[in-house]
């Protein structure tokens, strides 16, 4: 890996996490800035940006970026002994949110920013207390703040409140349209209604027992998030799992891929007056989910991926079973895909509808599927494969135009790839172990995971305590930066047309309220 350097700063290096080189920096105020621009003017874009508490009274707290550099992950921490740092939402506007989350968490502030009221407190804690702190001692909560949407003025525009409780069972999340008629001038959302305290709970867990937790952290993304938490702890023990391991690892991402795009390809026909859609797919995705039961011992796979290894082996038995299924969806598939294609009431709802352009979706980074859908060649089983997608040639879905229908298009495209790869991987996968132990991770060790999920890169960061124990560990979901191109991408669309535009990202409200 070539190192990116900073004047002034020694840069050290991590081994490899899977196939993506790390370098850690400690940084100044000054290094903070140039090191964040020059990463932006050289194409690279922010992955996470989280505060951390320091180990002792001689470490004082931090704020951390994780940036995706042309070398590999660059790794920066930033002591801020008075607890402000200097702003980053001008380099990268999707730090906005970011940091306005660990001002709430953390009591960090970041110098200079546009914005600043609260993103994550809702009332559940008192203003002067921060949960992320070591000595947090929860009071009684004193009631959320004020939030101040941003007002549209102007003849015939008004207000349209939506949320945060839905009539359906979706998560809970505020939509605040600024209209005319019924076209859309503004959409502000503010989500935290789902905030669990999951960060604050890992701090009372060993390294094993948080793979339950990062399991769950976002229940339609276990196995992203439990291999990204696998892969952190993994590379903070200097440790790799068996090959077998991997593999299966990877035949479990590519089957919850599968089946989150068979529900959603389900549910935009659906939206879209198609309920013949979601009935087919709503089929697809349950057998699926059935036969991930009786091979794994869970439909969504929950802690089948673990540090060391995986827990389970489908077998000779299971294998043929998974091959059949291939086939059956390869059929199905294909032709719910061209009755999509042809049918003129969705292509009509489709085409041209929430659109996101290149430029937007680069300027405001756009990542996962929809930020392949609009032109955004980003994958990380493509820019950097880990065992065994380097040995697999996966071939990225991307398209140009950006909106409803170019996003149904990247689904059906990475079905088929999916398929493709599984097949691949239950030929190519080696005999052997699926699990081997785990050594306990030195104090002060740091590791992360970066792992392209269904809806875009997981990322962990993980920092160890005492005795094994965890001290720090920061999961990052990819909704962080999607959810302000949502708002974008509705703008000059119809009312009605919000729930279509809304599914077409299928954003998680719990990933990033954590």
């Amino acid at each position: 890996m070539t190192p990116v350097h900073i004047e002034g700063c020694s840069a050290g290096f991590s081994p490899i996490t899977g196939a993506v080189p790390v370098q850690y920096a400690v940084v100044n105020a000054d290094q903070w800035r140039v090191a964040c621009t020059r990463t932006a003017q050289d194409g690279g874009r922010l992955v996470a940006l989280w505060g951390a508490e320091g180990a002792d009274a001689g470490h004082p707290p931090s704020v951390n970026a994780a940036l995706a550099a042309a070398s590999g992950l660059l790794l920066l921490t930033l002591p801020v002994p008075g607890r402000r740092y200097p702003d980053l939402s001008d380099v990268f506007p999707s730090a906005g949110r970011m940091q306005r989350a660990a001002r709430d968490l953390s009591g960090l502030v970041a110098e200079g920013a546009m914005d600043e009221r609260r993103w994550l407190r809702h009332g559940a804690w008192r203003a002067e207390e921060f949960p992320l702190r070591k000595d947090f001692v929860r009071g009684t909560p004193d009631g959320p703040d004020r939030y101040d949407f941003v007002q549209v003025g102007g003849d015939g525009v008004h207000e349209i409140p939506v949320g945060p409780v839905h009539a359906g069972t979706i998560e809970p999340g505020h939509f605040r349209f600024s209209i005319v008629g019924e076209r859309v001038l503004r959409l502000e959302a503010r989500l935290g209604y789902k905030h669990k305290g999951i960060e604050k709970r890992f701090e009372d867990m060993d390294i094993i027992q948080g793979a339950r937790l990062a399991g769950r952290i976002s229940g339609d993304a276990t196995v992203a998030y439990a291999w990204a938490y696998a892969m952190a702890v993994e590379s903070a023990a200097g440790m790799t799992s068996p090959p077998r391991a991997l593999w299966l690892r990877a035949l479990l991402l590519e089957r919850e891929r599968i089946a989150n795009h068979l529900g959603d390809l389900g549910f935009l026909g659906n939206d879209a007056g198609l309920a013949f859609g979601l009935t087919q797919f709503s089929c697809l995705k349950e057998d699926l989910l059935r036969l991930n039961q009786a091979l794994f011992g869970h439909r969504y796979l929950m802690d089948a991926v673990v540090p060391g290894g995986v827990a389970c082996d489908p077998g000779a038995e299971g294998i043929a079973r998974i091959r059949a299924e291939c086939d059956v969806l390869a059929r199905t598939v294909t032709g719910l895909k061209s009755i999509y294609d042809e049918h003129p009431g969705l292509q009509d709802r489709f085409i041209a509808c929430g659109r996101v352009e290149p430029p937007l979706a680069a300027q405001l980074g756009l990542i996962g599927l929809a930020g392949r859908a609009s032109g955004q060649a980003w994958d990380l089983r493509v820019e950097y494969p880990c065992v065994p997608y380097g040995e697999l040639d996966v071939n990225m879905a991307t398209h140009r135009n950006g909106d409803v229908a170019a996003r149904v298009t990247v689904r059906f495209e990475e079905i088929s790839e999916s398929l493709r790869l599984t097949r691949l991987i239950l030929e190519r996968m080696p005999l052997g172990d699926i699990a081997a132990p785990v050594p306990a991770v030195p104090e002060g060790a740091r590791g992360v995971g970066w792992i392209e999920g269904w809806r875009g890169e997981v990322f962990v960061a993980l920092e160890a305590g005492r005795d094994n124990r965890i001290w720090r560990l920061h999961p990052h979901d990819p909704s962080w930066q999607n959810w302000p191109l949502l708002e974008h991408a509705v703008l000059g669309n119809i009312v009605p047309d919000f729930p279509l535009i809304n599914k077409s990202f299928n954003l998680s409200y719990s990933g990033q309220d954590l």
